[in-house]
């Protein structure tokens, strides 16, 4: 099998930080061959440090990787095609896809949401005016979606790294990082958060120590507002009972063990959400800003689904700092009500961790919809 997966970088990292993944898992768990158009190589390169943004094909851990030239070149179209997050295909390439003797199935991969109606959309095609079918695929979280991005053997790889003290140790002081007996360990990649000095605050003022885990990005200039001076990569500050550490930007994989390492992570967007989710830690979601507040539909419908299971003291305490801190007011109050719940929610992040971990995952679904696709067609 053939896949083309076009990629055009939108907001930092979420898009192609998931077209990566799902590119990698594609060729390695699938025996797909796998190209990945993206048309800014220097995103890439940030989370695949291995990467050479000049060049216009490479090949990194088996997918060809090609630079998406705005002045397209013909090229012979693959079996299957990603059209990540409705970019928009070349028309050269659209016509290619058409004229094969056996058409392209033609995917619309779109953004990850826990809402009703995406159950009834999943799988559903467009009919195109050149006679092409276009189908809408839904990543998600129940069985009528297509799924989310887990690879075979992660939560084998986080079980090893979590239930052994020694191997957490020595991957943390790979990166630097070195944390006082019984402190909370906190991760935050987040967008520009208006509350977040607030939460620094409360953190600094807690009776607990904290160590907060910085990658460089967007929340890194809040941090400094906070602190009153500019950071790199590598410092290390202390107010009251918190310590924070900046951390350059690494690669996916390594990210990914940073995550299962902590105690409660911070994120943002979708690709760093789900790995999150993963962690089977705590976490808070700080979702893309939308138009009308519509991101807010998208963050009430996966609280609905994410505290089912929950008691109902819990329930509270979780929404209400997920809404503050997605608006930014009210952040410190209700992050000390949620630490008097950490017990409870620890056990729940690693049991939702299963029960989506039991559903196929998203590369898998793919591959599944192409063969159905494939007999149906014929």
């Amino acid at each position: 099998m053939k896949w083309d997966i076009f990629c055009s970088v939108v907001d930092n990292f979420g898009d192609i930080g998931v077209t990566w993944r799902l590119a990698r898992q594609l060729v390695a768990e699938q025996g797909c061959a796998v190209r990945l158009w993206v048309d800014e190589l220097s995103a890439f390169a940030r989370i695949c440090p291995q990467a050479d943004a000049t060049l216009e094909q490479q090949w990194q851990e088996g997918v060809e990787v090609c630079q998406w030239p705005t002045a397209w070149q013909p090229v012979a179209a693959a079996d299957v095609v990603i059209e990540a997050f409705a970019c928009s295909l070349p028309p050269a390439y659209i016509t290619a896809m058409a004229e094969r003797a056996r058409a392209s199935l033609w995917l619309n991969l779109e953004y990850l949401s826990a809402e009703d109606w995406v159950e009834g959309c999943h799988g559903l095609p467009s009919m195109q005016s050149n006679g092409l079918q276009k189908f809408f695929f839904f990543p998600g979280f129940t069985a009528g979606t297509g799924g989310l991005l887990r690879e075979g053997k992660l939560l084998a790889a986080r079980d090893e790294l979590q239930q052994h003290p020694r191997a957490r140790s020595a991957f943390l002081a790979s990166l630097g990082v070195t944390p006082e007996p019984n402190s909370q360990l906190i991760s935050l990649f987040a967008y520009e958060n208006l509350g977040l000095g607030e939460w620094l605050g409360a953190l600094a003022d807690a009776s607990t120590t904290s160590h907060l885990l910085v990658p460089e990005g967007r929340v890194l200039g809040d941090v400094e507002r906070w602190l009153g001076e500019s950071l790199t990569a590598g410092d290390v500050r202390e107010r009251g009972a918190l310590r924070v550490q900046i951390l350059p930007f690494v690669a996916q994989q390594t990210y990914d063990r940073l995550l299962w390492c902590c105690d409660f992570n911070a994120v943002r967007g979708e690709d760093s959400f789900v790995r999150a989710l993963w962690a089977g830690r705590p976490l808070v979601w700080h979702i893309y800003k939308q138009d009308e507040d519509a991101h807010l539909d998208k963050l009430q419908a996966f609280l609905a689904l994410y505290q089912q299971g929950l008691s109902p003291a819990a329930q509270t305490a979780l929404s209400q700092f997920w809404l503050a801190w997605n608006s930014g007011e009210g952040v410190a109050a209700s992050w000390v009500n949620l630490q008097r719940l950490r017990a409870e929610l620890v056990a729940h992040a690693e049991k939702k961790a299963l029960q989506w971990a039991s559903q196929a995952d998203l590369a898998t679904a793919l591959v599944q919809f192409y063969r159905n696709w494939l007999s149906y067609a014929a």
